[in-house]
């Protein structure tokens, strides 16, 4: 996933279990705020997408863990449009620790295009099809604050 939309995230002391790892739990609450963080560069955001009465929801989430993730551990999550349909859309997630590169986590999660009022199934717009496409390539966020060299 070189050219994906990246996401720099550092783990916080209380995301941690007794191991001193990532709580398995915490995957979920990632892949939301890279998959936020996406959206605001695709979609050019929440506020945009509520003016036209478009919403998304979560309908599955698989996540596969491969390494632990620790305490201060900055991790580069990397966001790609792997899948477009006619109302839903899925998103895959590779998880890398930032300093080692070694992999940590994959995940793919799928959405379904929604009313925001009603939340009733709707056909993704063209143009939001279109820039899912593009898939914000090379951006990277840096929620981390590490150095970038």
């Amino acid at each position: 996933m070189s050219s994906a939309f990246t996401y720099l995230l550092r783990v916080r002391y209380s995301e941690c279990d007794q191991q001193k790892v990532v709580f398995n739990g915490k995957y979920a609450e990632y892949v939301d705020i890279a998959a936020t963080e996406f959206v605001r560069q695709v979609w050019g955001g929440f506020d945009n997408m509520a003016a036209r009465n478009i919403d998304f929801q979560v309908v599955n989430l698989n996540i596969s863990w491969l390494a632990p993730a620790l305490f201060d551990d900055v991790l580069a999550i990397a966001v790609q449009t792997a899948h477009i349909g006619n109302s839903s859309y899925t998103l895959s997630f590779e998880f890398r620790n930032h300093r080692t590169d070694q992999k940590i986590v994959t995940a793919e999660a799928v959405y379904v295009m929604v009313s925001a009022g009603d939340h009733n199934k709707m056909t993704i717009p063209d143009d939001l099809r279109t820039t899912l496409e593009q898939a914000a390539a090379d951006v990277l966020i840096n929620h981390a604050g590490v150095e970038l060299g």
